[in-house]
């Protein structure tokens, strides 16, 4: 092995004088260099980081700060996470909620585990899950538009009633109207057997709207695996195992401010590692004519 000594002394035999002193001054520059580079990411990481629930991999701070401007190789953002003591979420397993109810009217599955519509308002899927608080247990009910993965509406209660699942799906029901969809003809909702869902309020309430209800099977979470994975988002990434809950008052803010951050800025690996509602603004970018009124405004 030649040291830096003997290589510079040859150097100088061939009429490339470079004395020893010269390098170790250039590499110290260069350690220099990138000491300040990593120390001005390390911010940016933190930051990328911590405004995102501090969910987020490597892959995602990575897509975020470039999406930003801020060019940075993946490995360098996975070394500086590391060196950071930074990890993303881990997701665990999700506890089913829903009873279902054997003598209510069933309606038939109109998804047959297709959870990928070509267009917003075709399909909707919904399910409710729990929260432990210091008060007691705390309910929370989602509506889910397939074609982006965007939560149209949400509801909290301290009991599985069909009020929960009914506020929910008027909440959705206002989304879309809000921004011109007053036609839901066509739409399908699809949810479990729940005995929430099955309500003759509900059922009813889906009709009056024009929207068509769908249940899948019995103790199938697979034929209601997107709505699944959305309350495992939900739990892993806001709730938190091990995390204390006080209230149901705390449980609805901090559930407000993750569905605003999860619809208008978390990127999604299904949508193109873009938001869910800007998936859906570029569907109606290239649908104009279909767009509702004041959608970019979403």
């Amino acid at each position: 092995m030649w040291g830096v000594e003997s290589i510079c002394a040859v150097l100088s035999e061939h009429g490339c004088g470079i004395a020893p002193s010269t390098y170790y001054e250039h590499r110290g520059r260069r350690r220099l260099r990138q000491q300040v580079r990593d120390d001005e990411l390390k911010t940016e990481v933190s930051r990328v980081y911590q405004e995102n629930f501090g969910v987020y991999g490597a892959r995602k701070v990575w897509l975020t700060l470039n999406r930003e401007g801020v060019r940075v190789a993946r490995c360098t953002v996975e070394r500086l996470m590391r060196e950071l003591g930074l990890a993303g979420a881990v997701r665990g397993k999700v506890k089913r909620t829903t009873i279902s109810d054997p003598s209510a009217p069933r309606a038939a599955d109109l998804v047959d585990r297709r959870f990928n519509p070509r267009a917003p308002n075709l399909l909707w899927v919904a399910d409710f899950t729990y929260v432990s608080t210091w008060s007691g247990w705390v309910y929370v009910a989602f509506v889910i538009d397939a074609y982006a993965r965007r939560i149209l509406g949400w509801r909290s209660s301290t009991s599985m009633t069909t009020s929960l699942v009914l506020d929910a799906v008027e909440h959705a029901i206002w989304t879309r109207n809000r921004y011109g969809t007053t036609d839901l003809s066509g739409l399908i909702h699809h949810h479990d057997a729940g005995s929430q869902y099955t309500s003759l309020a509900f059922t009813e309430r889906l009709a009056e709207a024009g929207i068509d209800a769908s249940i899948g099977s019995i103790g199938d979470s697979y034929d209601n695996a997107l709505v699944e994975t959305i309350n495992g988002l939900y739990k892993t990434e806001l709730i938190k195992p091990g995390k204390p809950w006080r209230t149901v008052e705390q449980v609805e803010l901090a559930t407000a401010e993750w569905v605003d951050w999860y619809n208008h800025r978390r990127l999604y690996r299904y949508c193109g590692d873009i938001p869910p509602a800007q998936l859906e603004t570029a569907y109606y970018d290239q649908h104009r004519a279909q767009q509702p009124a004041g959608l970019s405004n979403q």
